[in-house]
C-alpha cells in the first residue's frame, strides 16, 4: 500500500456476482465420522432433494482434525454442500478447487457456529475439496454428467466469462473479510489480547488477496489523494508510510497495540470499530464495478509487487511478524486472476500460460513449506533471523514468475 493510492481503475472491481455459479475443492479424509471421531467411508453418489444433489461437510477435532464429506461424487447440476465444523480449531475454511481456480469456498468457520450452505452449479469433472489445516487438506470430488466443452466459445467470451468469475471471488472475499473483521473487532472490544492476537492474523489474508483490486475506493466528499478518506491508507497504513495529518488507522494501528503494547487501550478499541465501519463501507462501494482482462493482468502483477516490496521485507507485519500469511494471500489472489484467465490466456498463449502455471506451482509449493498450522493463521513467523536465511530464495522465486506474467496484459487486452 502506498501513502496516496493510484485512481482506481473503475473498470477494475467486478459486480458481486452470486456464488451459486461457483465450484468447490478438496477436504480431508471422506465421509461421516462415528462416535469414536474416526471417519466413516463416504457414500458414492449424493441424494438429490429439490433438483439439488445433497453432500455434507463435517469438520471434527479431537485426536485428528477431520474434514469428512458423506458423499464423493454428484450428477452435474446444482450442488448444496452443507458445511458445520463441530469441533475442530484448526480447520475454518472449505473451498473447492478446479484447476488450482477457487470456484467456491466458506470461510470464518468456527467450531459451533452451526451448518452453512455453499450451493454450486458444477459441470461433469473432478473437482478438488480443500480443507486448510485439516490433517488430509485435499480430496477428490467428482461430478458425472456432460461437461461444458473444454476451451469452448471465442477467446473474447472466455476473457468475459474469467472476469464475471474473478467478479464473484472478489465478492466472496470481500463478505468473508468483514465477517473476520467483525471477529476481531468483537474481540478486541472484550479486552481479550490473545483472541485479538488470532483473530487479527485470521483476517488479514482477506485484504492482501485483493488488495490491488480495491485500492482506489474513497469515503464519501473525498478523492484517492486525501488520505483522510482513502479507505486504503485508513485499512493498511503503516508506520514507514504515515500521514502526520491524518495519523495511525486500520489494521496495523490494531497489530501495533496487540504485540507491542501488550494491551487492548480505548484507543485500540477505537481503533478497532473505525477498521470494522471501514471495510463494511469497502465491500459496499465495491459492488457493481465491471473487470476488464487487462484488470486481472495488473492486479495480479501488483499483488506480486506487494511480495517484493513490503511482505519480504518484513515491513508490513512488523509487530507480530505475520508476513508470511500476507505473502501466501498476495500469490493467491495473483493466482486466482491467473486463473479465471487462464481459458482465454490458453487460446492466445498456451506456451506463455504452461510456464506460468509451472512458476505459480514453484512459488506456492515454496510458501507452502513455512505452513505451521500451531500459529494462528497457519504460517511461520517471519522472524529476523527466518527473514535472513530464507528472503533472498523467496524473492528469486516470485521474480521468475513476475517476468512472464508481467507480459499477460498486453496479450489479453489485445485480444480478438
Amino acid at each position: 500500500m502506498q501513502l496516496s493510492s493510484n485512481p482506481r481503475r473503475l473498470a477494475a472491481a467486478a459486480g458481486l456476482v452470486a456464488a451459486a455459479a461457483l465450484a468447490l475443492t478438496a477436504c480431508a479424509s471422506g465421509g461421516e465420522t462415528g462416535t469414536d471421531g474416526a471417519a466413516k467411508p463416504a457414500a458414492s453418489v449424493a441424494p438429490q432433494i429439490s433438483g439439488a444433489s445433497q453432500v455434507k461437510v463435517t469438520l471434527t477435532g479431537g485426536s485428528g482434525d477431520v474434514c469428512a464429506l458423506d458423499h464423493t461424487s454428484a450428477k452435474a447440476g446444482p450442488v448444496t454442500f452443507t458445511i458445520e465444523n463441530t469441533s475442530s480449531t484448526a480447520i475454518t475454511e472449505v473451498e473447492l478447487l478446479s484447476q488450482q481456480r477457487i470456484i467456491g469456498e466458506k470461510e470464518n468457520l468456527a467450531p459451533g457456529l452451526g451448518a452453512v450452505k455453499l450451493t454450486l452449479t458444477l459441470d461433469g469433472g473432478t473437482y478438488d475439496l480443500y480443507c486448510p489445516g485439516a490433517d488430509t487438506e485435499h480430496q477428490k470430488f467428482t461430478v458425472t454428467g456432460k461437461s461444458k466443452s473444454a476451451g469452448g466459445g471465442s477467446t473474447a467470451d472466455l476473457l468475459k466469462q474469467g472476469t464475471d468469475g474473478y467478479g464473484s471471488y472478489v465478492a466472496g472475499t470481500l463478505a468473508d473479510m468483514v465477517t473476520a473483521v467483525g471477529n476481531l473487532n468483537t474481540a478486541v472490544q472484550s479486552g481479550n489480547v490473545a483472541e485479538a492476537k488470532k483473530d487479527y492474523a485470521l483476517a488479514r489474508p482477506f485484504y492482501e488477496k485483493v488488495e490491488s483490486d480495491v485500492d482506489g475506493f474513497v469515503l464519501p466528499g473525498h478523492d484517492a489523494t486525501d488520505n483522510s478518506g482513502n479507505l486504503d491508507y485508513l485499512i493498511d497504513m503503516r508506520a514507514d508510510n504515515l500521514d502526520p495529518a491524518v495519523g495511525w488507522h486500520g489494521f496495523h494501528a490494531v497489530e501495533r497495540d496487540l504485540w507491542q503494547g501488550g494491551a487492548i487501550t480505548a484507543q485500540t478499541k477505537k481503533y478497532a470499530s473505525e477498521l470494522n465501519a471501514n471495510v463494511t463501507q469497502l465491500a459496499t462501494l465495491a459492488k457493481g464495478i465491471t473487470y476488464k482482462p487487462e484488470d486481472l493482468a495488473n492486479g495480479a502483477a501488483g499483488l506480486l509487487e506487494e511480495v517484493q516490496s513490503s511482505k519480504i521485507t518484513g515491513g508490513e507485519d512488523a509487530y507480530s511478524h505475520t508476513d508470511l500469511i500476507d505473502m501466501a494471500s498476495n500469490v493467491e489472489g495473483a493466482q486466482q486472476a491467473f486463473e479465471f484467465l487462464r481459458p482465454g490466456l490458453t487460446k492466445i498463449d498456451p506456451a506463455l500460460t504452461k510456464q506460468i502455471e509451472s512458476q505459480f506451482t514453484t512459488v506456492t509449493t515454496l510458501l507452502d513449506g513455512y505452513k505451521d498450522p500451531s500459529i494462528p493463521g497457519g504460517y511461520k513467523y517471519w522472524t529476523p533471523a527466518l527473514k535472513q536465511t530464507d528472503a533472498s530464495k523467496i524473492s528469486l522465486a516470485v521474480q521468475a514468475l513476475q517476468e512472464p506474467l508481467s507480459k499477460i496484459a498486453e496479450k489479453v487486452a489485445t485480444a480478438g
